[in-house]
């Protein structure tokens, strides 16, 4: 009997903890290296198949994950057969740089984005002056590989072979920016946000209404990571972030989300920190800092290309 009981509370706490998503970064970086800008794979752990939240470096990363053991297939297979999608959050080079260069060998398969987003692919990038257009929208001849999806704010839209269901809301930036809510069948979600400013400088409230949504499930043990950036030090001044976060602004905006999930919630989650600029000592100071405001306790983790993290 006794050995039954051991056996149903391990049974029961493995369930508690299981692995729900596994995020693959392919670029980790807010620029200055080519090879190594802003992507992340994600996918539900039943799934093989993942959705790329933003693309500033594809093959590089692949390479990458390849070269560490991380990757069960060749690397531009991966690329051709498991991504399924594209999430671009915004329109900056160091986003969708790689989406656009790998473009020729890619397969077919949606571009996600808002409006913004999806004009500028139409009116900048997949055109002729600049390189052939590979969507089914814009200039013409119109190669018809990629099918723009115009992102509604709180619409959910299910990707599809991949078991995951995306929500995108708005964020600041110098250029409408967005965050993808991606939900598993199981109900379980991982948030990504795309660059953002913190809404005590940008005169704005989209965090607040983010983490007004996110915060319910986060208390509910339903939300199992955020990715959000970390782009300079405490020492940037305010008018210089052009639309980012700092160490300092992100404490506060997790103290924002708090109050709507709870302190006890944040205790030892993980938070991932993207796009650090990888400029003089800016990735040790910006982990130094970090840790040193973390009166919530949270868990930071700091990704690295090719090596996927589990949630």
């Amino acid at each position: 009997m006794r050995n039954t009981t051991l056996f149903l509370l391990f049974f029961i706490c493995s369930i508690g903890y299981a692995q729900e998503f596994e995020v693959l970064p392919l670029g980790i970086y807010g620029g200055g290296d080519e090879s190594n800008l802003s992507s992340y794979l994600v996918r539900d752990y039943k799934s093989e198949n993942y959705i790329a939240c933003d693309a500033g470096t594809l093959r590089a990363g692949l390479l990458k994950a390849a070269e560490k053991g991380n990757l069960n297939k060749p690397p531009m297979q991966v690329l051709q057969e498991n991504v399924k999608a594209y999430f671009i959050s915004h329109s900056h080079l160091d986003h969708l740089s790689g989406l656009v260069i790998n473009s020729p060998e890619d397969s077919a398969k949606p571009i996600y984005g808002n409006s913004h987003t999806i004009k500028t692919f139409k009116e900048h990038y997949f055109i002729n002056a600049t390189w052939s257009n590979f969507a089914n929208e814009g200039e013409e001849p119109i190669l018809d590989k990629y099918r723009y999806k115009t992102l509604e704010v709180g619409k959910t839209y299910s990707i599809v072979e991949t078991n995951l269901q995306l929500t995108a809301f708005p964020l600041s930036h110098p250029v409408p920016s967005a965050a993808a809510w991606l939900h598993n069948e199981r109900g379980y979600s991982i948030l990504y946000l795309g660059d953002t400013g913190p809404d005590s400088i940008e005169e704005s409230t989209h965090l607040k209404s983010l983490w007004k949504k996110v915060g319910k499930e986060l208390k509910q043990g339903k939300l199992k990571a955020i990715l959000i950036e970390v782009s300079f030090t405490n020492e940037q001044p305010d008018h210089l972030l052009f639309g980012h976060l700092t160490p300092k602004l992100l404490i506060e905006e997790l103290q924002q989300l708090a109050k709507f999930s709870g302190k006890k919630s944040l205790k030892n989650f993980p938070i991932v920190i993207t796009h650090i600029k990888p400029d003089a000592d800016n990735i040790t100071q910006i982990k130094k800092e970090l840790h040193e405001g973390n009166t919530l306790g949270v868990q930071y983790i700091f990704p690295e290309q090719g090596v996927p993290l589990e949630f």
